[in-house]
């Protein structure tokens, strides 16, 4: 049965039929349906903190899914994921996978950008600048996605003299 089926969350319930019916209406292939179905569960599994049945039902959403953009967040929730574990080599490679379908995802830069900063934080300080350079280039890219947003990288970028804003 699909995970979908037995949360007891109301509003997990009424997504679910709501996307149920949404599923019915536009018109989309069985194999569509079934990507969506496990990047649904996969969904639902990742808010729970059960990251290993996330993780399956996310790999089988990629395996079915075709289109480019609703493979994008199949792809950052896996690094999502990853950066949760702290996988964060695995975590990059999945946001920039996610970036190649969709570079329109500040999330993404955004949480690169806070990896890079971490292994600053962890790293050898030899190489610290070119992570920091690193970093400021994501949350700049994040930055230029959805202004406004982002304020404490954008006061990070300012205080390291990384960033000129108007």
């Amino acid at each position: 049965m699909p995970r979908s089926r037995i949360n007891g969350n109301f509003i997990d319930k009424t997504s679910s039929i709501v996307a149920n019916i949404l599923l019915q209406i536009i018109p989309t292939t069985s194999g569509e349906k079934r990507a969506f179905t496990y990047y649904r569960d996969g969904m639902l599994a990742q808010s729970e903190g059960n990251y290993a049945e996330a993780l399956q039902n996310y790999y089988e959403a990629t395996r079915l899914e075709i289109d480019p953009y609703d493979r994008s967040y199949i792809l950052y929730n896996i690094g999502l994921i990853h950066t949760s574990n702290g996988e964060h080599t695995k975590a990059l490679e999945y946001y920039f996978r996610a970036l190649e379908r969709n570079p329109f995802l500040p999330q993404a830069f955004n949480n690169m950008a806070v990896i890079c900063h971490y292994a600053i934080l962890q790293g050898d300080s030899e190489i610290a600048e070119a992570w920091f350079d690193q970093a400021a280039e994501y949350w700049k890219q994040a930055i230029a996605l959805t202004p406004g947003n982002y304020i404490e990288a954008q006061n990070w970028l300012k205080i390291t003299k990384r960033f000129e804003f108007e």
